[in-house]
């Protein structure tokens, strides 16, 4: 059975997660740790529950997702995966962040690139990939079927949804990619989320604004 854990990082209050099983695999999502400290609780929990990363997964490369690429590739030595359409994405955080105020020291280059349809396996469990455009250009979202959990990234939020107006959003796509991958899965599907509380896929078909436009 899969066990996913969330850290809140950085000043945009970003979710973080790592998932793991009996086996003591694991990967991590989106590592947002920014400061010192944050970095040390990210590693003070895997340390403490003796896991062993075997991917660093990003579910988009905006900045707040990526801020701890770098300590979670070189810490564990881990392959970056992610879909190839946000390479120029990841690219770009390092010409932004100074105007933010914000320190980034560059990620290492993916290794691995998913698409629709894959399978990511570590230890005994399975992640497949859809692959949801409109946030940001190639953004994918991670279904775990037997667990009942989703990682949407920035693509669906309790009682909202992704901003579309950074570079590469669209809000067309952005409703398409939620309405044909996540809203055809049942509803008791938990769904983590880049920011903010866990949600439902039946909680979200009823109450988001959003979707009863």
């Amino acid at each position: 059975m899969a066990h996913i854990v969330s850290f809140t990082f950085n000043p945009f209050y970003e979710n973080t997660y790592v998932i793991y099983d009996e086996t003591g695999e694991c990967v991590v999502i989106d590592p947002g740790c920014y400061s010192k400290e944050e970095m040390e609780e990210l590693g003070d929990f895997i340390t403490r529950k003796q896991l062993k990363p075997k991917y660093l997964i990003n579910t988009h490369c905006h900045i707040d997702h990526v801020l701890g690429n770098k300590f979670v590739a070189d810490t564990w030595r881990v392959p970056i995966m992610m879909h190839k359409g946000e390479i120029p994405v990841l690219h770009e955080v390092v010409n932004y962040a100074p105007t933010m105020g914000m320190y980034y020291k560059g990620s290492p280059e993916p290794e691995i690139f998913v698409d629709e349809g894959d399978i990511v396996t570590f230890g005994s469990t399975s992640l497949k990939v859809f692959f949801t455009p409109g946030h940001s250009p190639a953004s994918v979202c991670f279904y775990n079927e037997a667990d009942k959990f989703i990682v949407s990234g920035d693509v669906l939020f309790r009682r909202s949804i992704g901003r579309t107006d950074l570079p590469g959003g669209d809000y067309a796509t952005l409703m398409q990619s939620i309405q044909e991958k996540l809203m055809v899965l049942p509803d008791d599907i938990k769904v983590y989320a880049g920011h903010m509380q866990p949600t439902t896929i039946g909680e979200e078909r009823r109450e988001n604004p959003f979707l009863n436009e």
